[in-house]
């Protein structure tokens, strides 16, 4: 009698599946993976009941915490080995549960043979010397100390099937964290949409702006009614377009968006890559809201600012 169920996290719809029936990663895999995620596996046999609670949380690198019965300790090297070739990063809780079967146990129990023999012989000297015809109490005998013993039995087969259950349990964790991924990917490619709407809004704006404050300076200095030495007034515009000029941190927000979408394609783990680019993000921003000379574009530096923000908490989630 043998059967596998597999229970993953409620964002993989938390459906039971036969072993058979779990697709491969190929099958399921995503560009990038979150690092929150639960599995459970368990598998009926003669010998017991084996069953693995696996799941994870953010972590900066791969932290992995086992609990297992201490007739299991043997196999925790290949226990972690087995979780390190599924996942990169996170905090990793694993938990093994084991129940033997009553029978296995029953098949394990052996009869001490020379102490029975020595029992029996005892049970006929005390028989000859009273002169009865008493049988032994077998029932009697059993209760004797050390007279059933149980046999060591070979923790081979146990250690194995425990390891290929967490072989199924790392991989259901993982099409666990790719289901969560795949939402993680929609929210930044819609963040970063919205970035580039809002570098092409301001990158409209920028002639009015700088014909508006040209054209304000000259208002000014036409209130001052003071004489200016020729090509002053041209000198003082430029260096004020040269303080406002935001061409740079606009070219630089465009380079991150695509270095972003990129990066969102690769198939390596990804988070510390895109946690960077979140600084750079948040670098080019900051500089442009200090730039700004104009309610619009300084609108604009905020609405850029909570959509890095937005991006950079479900970054910090992504292995």
């Amino acid at each position: 009698m043998q059967y596998t169920r597999i229970v993953l996290s409620p964002l993989a719809g938390n459906r039971s599946l036969s072993a058979r029936s779990v697709p491969s990663l190929q099958e399921f895999y995503l560009k990038i993976r979150s690092m929150t995620g639960f599995a459970r596996v368990e598998k009926q046999l003669d010998i017991g009941r084996f069953s693995w609670e696996v799941r994870s949380v953010n972590h900066r690198y791969l932290d992995i915490s086992l609990r297992m019965p201490e007739e299991f300790r043997a196999i925790e090297s290949e226990a972690r080995k087995t979780l390190g070739d599924h996942l990169s990063r996170g905090k990793i809780d694993a938990t093994l549960r084991f129940v033997p079967a009553g029978a296995s146990k029953a098949a394990n129990l052996v009869l001490n043979e020379p102490l029975t023999a020595r029992l029996l012989d005892l049970h006929n000297q005390l028989r000859s010397a009273s002169g009865g015809e008493s049988e032994p109490d077998l029932v009697s005998l059993m209760r004797w100390p050390g007279l059933l013993e149980e046999q060591a039995e070979d923790p081979g087969p146990r250690h194995q099937t425990a390891l290929e259950l967490l072989e199924e349990g790392a991989a259901g964790l993982q099409q666990a964290r790719q289901r969560e991924g795949a939402h993680m990917d929609r929210v930044i490619r819609e963040r970063l949409e919205g970035i580039s709407h809002w570098i092409g809004q301001i990158r409209e704006w920028l002639p009015d702006i700088r014909t508006a404050l040209q054209t304000k300076m000259l208002e000014r200095i036409g209130d001052l009614k003071q004489h200016l030495e020729p090509g002053r007034l041209e000198q003082e515009v430029a260096i004020l377009a040269q303080k406002m000029d935001v061409d740079e941190e606009l070219d630089r927000l465009s380079a991150h968006v695509a270095e972003s979408l990129n990066v969102l394609e690769m198939t390596e783990p990804v988070g510390r890559r895109l946690d960077f680019l979140m600084q750079e993000f948040n670098r080019e921003s900051n500089t442009l809201s200090s730039k700004s000379v104009d309610q619009r574009t300084t609108q604009a530096a905020v609405e850029l600012k909570v959509l890095i923000e937005q991006m950079r908490e479900q970054v910090q989630n992504i292995e």
